[in-house]
Protein backbone atom coordinates (compact mmCIF):
# COMPACT_ATOMS: atom_id res chain seq x y z
CA UNK A 1 0.00 0.00 0.00
CA UNK A 2 1.25 3.48 -0.77
CA UNK A 3 2.68 5.58 2.09
CA UNK A 4 0.01 8.27 1.51
CA UNK A 5 -2.84 5.78 2.00
CA UNK A 6 -1.20 4.10 4.99
CA UNK A 7 -0.60 7.49 6.58
CA UNK A 8 -4.17 8.66 5.90
CA UNK A 9 -5.63 5.44 7.33
CA UNK A 10 -3.50 5.66 10.48
CA UNK A 11 -4.32 9.35 10.87
CA UNK A 12 -8.04 8.50 10.68
CA UNK A 13 -7.62 5.86 13.35
CA UNK A 14 -5.57 8.14 15.59
CA UNK A 15 -8.12 10.91 15.13
CA UNK A 16 -10.89 8.69 16.46
CA UNK A 17 -8.88 8.25 19.67
CA UNK A 18 -8.03 11.97 19.76
CA UNK A 19 -11.65 13.00 19.35
CA UNK A 20 -12.73 10.73 22.19
CA UNK A 21 -9.84 11.94 24.36
CA UNK A 22 -10.70 15.58 23.76
CA UNK A 23 -14.49 15.54 23.79
CA UNK A 24 -16.07 12.31 25.12
CA UNK A 25 -15.53 13.42 28.73
CA UNK A 26 -18.01 16.25 28.09
CA UNK A 27 -20.75 13.66 27.85
CA UNK A 28 -19.45 10.74 29.91
CA UNK A 29 -17.52 12.38 32.74
CA UNK A 30 -19.32 15.69 33.10
CA UNK A 31 -20.21 14.89 36.71
CA UNK A 32 -16.61 13.97 37.63
CA UNK A 33 -13.87 16.39 38.69
CA UNK A 34 -11.90 17.85 35.78
CA UNK A 35 -8.70 16.16 36.98
CA UNK A 36 -10.34 12.75 36.65
CA UNK A 37 -11.47 13.66 33.12
CA UNK A 38 -7.96 14.88 32.27
CA UNK A 39 -6.33 11.66 33.45
CA UNK A 40 -8.85 9.55 31.53
CA UNK A 41 -8.25 11.70 28.44
CA UNK A 42 -4.48 11.26 28.76
CA UNK A 43 -4.98 7.50 28.86
CA UNK A 44 -6.96 7.60 25.62
CA UNK A 45 -4.54 10.08 24.04
CA UNK A 46 -1.66 7.66 24.59
CA UNK A 47 -3.20 5.35 22.00
CA UNK A 48 -3.69 8.30 19.69
CA UNK A 49 0.01 9.16 19.87
CA UNK A 50 1.06 5.54 19.37
CA UNK A 51 -0.76 5.64 16.02
CA UNK A 52 -0.24 9.28 15.04
CA UNK A 53 3.56 9.34 15.33
CA UNK A 54 4.10 6.43 12.89
CA UNK A 55 1.40 7.87 10.63
CA UNK A 56 3.28 11.15 10.35
CA UNK A 57 6.63 9.40 9.84
CA UNK A 58 5.17 7.30 7.03
CA UNK A 59 3.38 10.28 5.50
CA UNK A 60 6.52 12.41 5.62
CA UNK A 61 8.06 10.06 3.05
CA UNK A 62 5.68 11.45 0.39
CA UNK A 63 4.35 14.72 1.86
CA UNK A 64 5.83 17.79 3.46
CA UNK A 65 4.87 18.93 6.96
CA UNK A 66 2.29 21.43 5.67
CA UNK A 67 0.58 18.75 3.63
CA UNK A 68 0.55 16.38 6.61
CA UNK A 69 -1.04 19.07 8.78
CA UNK A 70 -3.75 19.96 6.26
CA UNK A 71 -4.48 16.25 5.72
CA UNK A 72 -4.87 15.92 9.49
CA UNK A 73 -7.30 18.86 9.56
CA UNK A 74 -9.41 17.29 6.80
CA UNK A 75 -9.48 14.01 8.70
CA UNK A 76 -10.35 15.87 11.90
CA UNK A 77 -13.47 17.33 10.28
CA UNK A 78 -14.42 13.99 8.71
CA UNK A 79 -14.21 12.30 12.14
CA UNK A 80 -15.41 15.18 14.31
CA UNK A 81 -18.63 16.14 12.53
CA UNK A 82 -20.27 12.69 12.79
CA UNK A 83 -18.95 12.40 16.36
CA UNK A 84 -20.52 15.74 17.31
CA UNK A 85 -23.81 14.92 15.59
CA UNK A 86 -24.32 11.31 16.62
CA UNK A 87 -22.35 10.89 19.85
CA UNK A 88 -22.67 14.31 21.46
CA UNK A 89 -26.07 14.96 19.84
CA UNK A 90 -25.02 18.41 18.60
CA UNK A 91 -27.20 20.23 16.12
CA UNK A 92 -26.08 20.26 12.47
CA UNK A 93 -25.23 23.82 11.49
CA UNK A 94 -24.23 25.55 8.29
CA UNK A 95 -20.93 26.42 9.98
CA UNK A 96 -19.76 22.83 9.42
CA UNK A 97 -20.21 23.33 5.68
CA UNK A 98 -18.37 26.65 5.66
CA UNK A 99 -15.52 25.22 7.73
CA UNK A 100 -15.32 22.25 5.36
CA UNK A 101 -15.11 24.55 2.35
CA UNK A 102 -12.29 26.50 3.99
CA UNK A 103 -10.40 23.28 4.68
CA UNK A 104 -10.97 22.12 1.08
CA UNK A 105 -9.49 25.41 -0.08
CA UNK A 106 -6.48 24.75 2.13
CA UNK A 107 -6.17 21.27 0.59
CA UNK A 108 -6.12 22.79 -2.87
CA UNK A 109 -3.41 25.30 -2.04
CA UNK A 110 -1.16 22.97 -0.05
CA UNK A 111 -1.40 20.13 -2.62
CA UNK A 112 -1.59 22.44 -5.69
CA UNK A 113 1.75 21.32 -7.13
CA UNK A 114 0.71 17.67 -6.98
CA UNK A 115 -2.82 18.39 -8.25
CA UNK A 116 -2.08 20.62 -11.22
CA UNK A 117 1.70 20.66 -11.45
CA UNK A 118 1.92 24.42 -10.70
Amino acid sequence: MKPFLISAFLLCLSNVFMTFAWYAHLKNLNDKPWLFAAIASWGIALFEYLIQVPANRIGYQVMNVGQLKILQEVITLIIFVPFALFYLKEELKWDYLWASLCILSAVFFIFREKLIGA
